[in-house]
């Protein structure tokens, strides 16, 4: 059984950023967010580490994470809890690792190192007006487009699978635009 199902895979690939929690050795949390992601396999997620001097240091001493995934507009996403392995650019495999990161990048960021979190466990993220006020995922994503004063670009196509090739898919009406 795979953690990372096709519907969780949807949600990683389109997210705009992921939000990375880690512990210091001394107990200090700290939470970041990360621009370059990819999912790896069914039970890896792979960050680049572009700007990620306190995160890898962190996990150096204390690999266990929280990776979130939030669509601002649905204002539901997932958390993947697991622990992480730095993939060093020395590293045999950071080549292999780190291609479908430095494909993202290209030539606006160096990809330092490879943040691999392997995945033990899944849960749904729901803002809390879906359990206290009942709202919708319409009603919900109408008080977001207010918000932010934006409108959806396309309407009503859902959750369409992901490809193959990790592309993030944007044709569904949860993209807004100014």
């Amino acid at each position: 059984m795979t953690l990372m199902d096709d519907t969780v895979r949807y949600a990683i690939d389109r997210a705009v950023l992921c939000w990375l929690a880690t512990v210091s050795e001394h107990g200090i949390p700290n939470v970041s967010p990360k621009e370059l992601w990819r999912v790896h396999d069914h039970a890896t997620v792979v960050i680049a580490d572009i700007a990620s001097g306190g995160s890898v240091r962190n996990l150096r001493t204390n690999p266990a994470c929280c990776v979130s995934f939030v669509d601002v507009f649905r204002q539901k996403g997932f958390k993947l809890v697991g622990t992480a392995l730095i993939v060093g650019r020395k590293d045999d495999d950071f080549e292999h690792v780190s291609a479908p990161l430095r494909a993202i990048a290209g030539n606006r960021f160096f990809v330092r190192n490879v943040i691999a979190v392997t995945v033990r466990h899944v849960a749904p993220i729901l803002a809390p007006s879906y359990a206290l006020h009942k709202a919708s995922e319409a009603e919900m994503m109408a008080d977001a487009f207010k918000t932010y004063s934006v409108k959806p670009i396309a309407v009503g196509a859902g959750f369409p699978l992901h490809g193959n090739d990790g592309e993030r898919r944007g044709n569904d009406d949860s993209q807004g635009s100014v």
